[in-house]
């Protein structure tokens, strides 16, 4: 076995971010593949002879009814806390990859060759609808004691009966064990959700109703402000909302959720898609003032102008405008650097959030986009915009692919998304494309990144260095 393959992942788990950030690089990225679905396994070691080459992938049985979207892993470093505290025959070896159109999530095992994942269980999606009254779930992350999955829809077959929200797993038998909130208070719809674990608070944000996605962006909807624009807090323990901080119904989309990385940190950062008076872009920082949540936007990204002949239809209404369409965020896990991809007009922006409250821009890179079709560095033509990131551990190396979801793919990209794989290495100058890692996924598209041992928006720190 290569090294950083070895079976047992125990090594992995860290007591804080710095323990983390000095670990051995990953050398495999796991890739979730869709239209079909499947699961691409990527060398990322520059010594290997294999670098920046596919070297084993995974099919789903159903072909493109499940459509892959936020996968995660079945433990990570938070085990290192709570009651779990010290379990010894915990493996961050199985990924957890949730269907979001079929509510079916598949484990795959890693542990005997990470190259080559293979099915260990599927759970059905009447399992989750009779258990947890869940569908369409969207995003894994691991807590101290078991696993936390979101999901858009609840209550119905088309998921319309609501509130939607979070339910449990077990990561060892991944059996589902029920409805996560014991009391929603004002929030009905869900996306993406982490916490202050110290503070003992989870945050959860706001995308739309199953009918509100699937299908694509619904434009009147859209104007009409129907898409989420707020910000949720509950008690971990309790499991009880105890405050909603609404943006404004303007600001359409409240999605990714970025917490400081420090245990002891009570702010973060969430990424707004579009303000409807202005098609901006925004990140918010939310921070605990007394007893209090609060949330300041600190960063707007404007739209841009093009001929109204070079956007696809469903822009053009907006005449000459192109929104940014910020589609993902990734923190370092030093806090210093927050990273985003711009899906709409093509760019990835690197800022300086030292002082949450007051970022700086300290580079930017443009790819692909609706209007500007900017190739790769190495003159390759790239599909669609740059859509998911994910940070190295050292923050050395921003990984990311270009596809957001099919039918939303078709509206904003109807010339097609082929799938692809870019690296940018991060240096004291900024962000610098690699021009020798260059990942294509033939007959697929590709969307969200998971790394070997972690990276920066898989793990939870429960210990300050």
């Amino acid at each position: 076995m290569r090294h950083g393959e070895e079976n047992s992942q125990n090594l992995t788990f860290y007591r804080t971010p710095q323990d983390a950030m000095e670990a051995a690089p990953e050398t495999l990225a796991y890739v979730a593949l869709l239209k079909p679905d499947g699961m691409a396994v990527v060398d990322v070691d520059p010594a290997s002879d294999k670098y920046g080459s596919v070297v084993g992938e995974w099919h789903a049985e159903h072909g493109d009814q499940d459509e892959f979207h936020h996968f995660g892993w079945n433990v990570c470093s938070s085990i290192l806390g709570g009651q779990h505290a010290h379990h010894h025959n915990a493996e961050r070896r199985y990924l957890v990859v949730p269907g979001i159109r079929s509510s079916r999530i598949y484990i795959l095992d890693t542990g005997e060759d990470p190259r080559q994942p293979r099915l260990h269980k599927t759970v059905e999606p009447e399992d989750i609808m009779t258990v947890a009254g869940y569908s369409r779930p969207h995003t894994v992350h691991c807590g101290p004691d078991g696993l936390y999955v979101s999901a858009l829809g609840a209550g119905t077959p088309d998921g319309e009966g609501g509130p939607a929200g979070i339910f449990n797993m077990d990561h060892d038998s991944f059996e589902v064990l029920g409805r996560w909130e014991e009391d929603h208070g004002s929030q009905f719809y869900a996306y993406d959700f982490w916490w202050h674990m110290d503070a003992n608070v989870l945050m959860a944000s706001e995308w739309a109703p199953p009918r509100l996605v699937e299908n694509g962006l619904d434009v009147s909807a859209l104007v009409n402000r129907e898409y989420g624009h707020k910000l949720h807090f509950f008690d971990l323990d309790t499991r009880r909302q105890i405050q909603e901080i609404d943006l404004g119904d303007q600001h359409q989309m409240a999605l990714e959720v970025r917490p400081a990385h420090d245990p002891a940190a009570t702010y973060g950062f969430l990424g707004v898609v579009i303000d409807v008076t202005s098609l901006a872009s925004s990140i918010w920082t939310w921070y605990r003032e007394g007893d209090q949540w609060k949330a300041k936007k600190v960063i707007e990204i404007g739209a841009i102008t093009a001929p109204v002949d070079d956007v696809p239809e469903i822009v053009k209404p907006f005449g000459g405008s192109v929104p940014p369409l910020l589609s993902d965020i990734v923190l370092s896990l030093d806090d210093h650097y927050l990273y985003a991809a711009l899906w709409g007009i093509g760019e990835i922006h690197q800022y300086d959030v030292s002082d949450p409250f007051h970022p700086i821009l300290a580079s930017r890179i443009e790819l692909g986009g609706m209007a500007r079709h900017t190739p790769m560095t190495n003159g390759r033509p790239f599909g669609g915009g740059p859509q998911m990131l994910e940070l190295s551990r050292d923050g050395k190396r921003l990984y990311g692919t270009n596809s957001l979801y099919t039918s939303w793919d078709d509206q904003f990209y109807p010339e097609g998304i082929p799938g692809v794989m870019f690296k940018i290495d991060i240096t004291a100058e900024g962000m610098r494309m690699d021009p020798t890692f260059h990942v294509e996924f033939p007959g697929h598209r590709a969307h969200q990144i998971r790394l070997q041992g972690g990276d920066c928006s898989t793990d939870s720190y429960c210990f300050r260095a």
